[in-house]
């Protein structure tokens, strides 16, 4: 089986393993969690396994050799018990090929507005950079759905909220009543988006207070913001060339004035 492969290979559990803890700490680092609510996950898709934060361990007393691993299947193969949230990141994982790493918080502004039950709308560039449009928010479950698997029932709570949506393209969703659910290529970019996710929380809140019959920010401006660093033409950041001098990209005279 390729999962006990996998786990006879110490050198590649052992990478993820420190790659998961890291991207763990860096949750408390940027005051994304209290006490013990909020995990993250990676997986090695080559695999099937899945390493996660184990259930109520403080962070600081997090280590390596704790962190919990997990087949795709849910089976628990090594180290600690995994996080009660588990069966949700599994699902995210198999219904979300592109995901690398989930991350999941009760972040303060972002879990007021699944309290709420409304998806952040995007009011400006800042959430644009990330997410193209709306960060969605999820029904409530049902009282069969919480009485069952819940934290399966979650998860495919999650993907029903996809149902029409690119997950690269808005890759967070608010759970209704619960918390923040982020995902990306590793477990350092699905705790990026969830940090993003929060702020973006933050600024839409203040927004609205300020002018409450504010609207979405312009789908052309929406546009350009996003697919500047993630469309086929992006131009934001370095270009990479393998050999000679940087190389300058093709873009429109009015695209290179004024961008970060």
């Amino acid at each position: 089986m390729l999962e006990a492969k996998a786990l006879e290979d110490n050198l590649t559990i052992a990478d993820l393993k420190q790659a998961v803890l890291a991207a763990n700490l860096e949750l408390v680092e940027r005051g994304l969690v209290f006490d013990t609510f909020g995990n993250v996950s990676g997986i090695d898709s080559d695999s099937g396994l899945v390493v996660i934060k184990p259930s109520g361990v403080p962070y600081g007393e997090l280590s390596p050799d704790e962190m919990a691993v997990v087949a795709l299947s849910g089976e628990h193969l090594e180290c600690l018990k995994p996080s009660s949230d588990t069966p949700t990141h599994l699902e995210i994982y198999r219904s979300f090929p592109s995901a690398g790493g989930v991350v999941h918080t009760h972040s303060t502004c972002a879990t007021a507005w699944a309290q709420a039950h409304r998806p952040i709308p995007c009011f400006g560039t800042t959430h644009a950079d990330s997410f193209w449009g709306a960060v969605p928010c999820s029904r409530d479950l049902t009282e069969k759905e919480i009485a069952g698997a819940y934290e399966l029932e979650t998860g495919r709570v999650i993907v029903e909220t996809f149902e029409g949506l690119d997950p690269e393209k808005v890759p967070g969703v608010l759970v209704a009543s619960h918390g923040v659910f982020t995902w990306g290529g590793d477990a350092a970019k699905a705790v990026l988006n969830a940090a993003v996710v929060e702020e973006i929380a933050r600024m839409a809140q203040i927004s609205l207070a300020l002018n409450p019959s504010l609207g979405p920010i312009a789908s052309q401006l929406l546009d350009r913001h996003f697919l500047r660093k993630h469309g086929s033409n992006a131009y934001y950041g370095q270009a990479k060339a393998p050999d000679g001098p940087p190389q300058v990209l093709d873009v429109p005279e009015e695209g290179r004035v004024g961008f970060l």
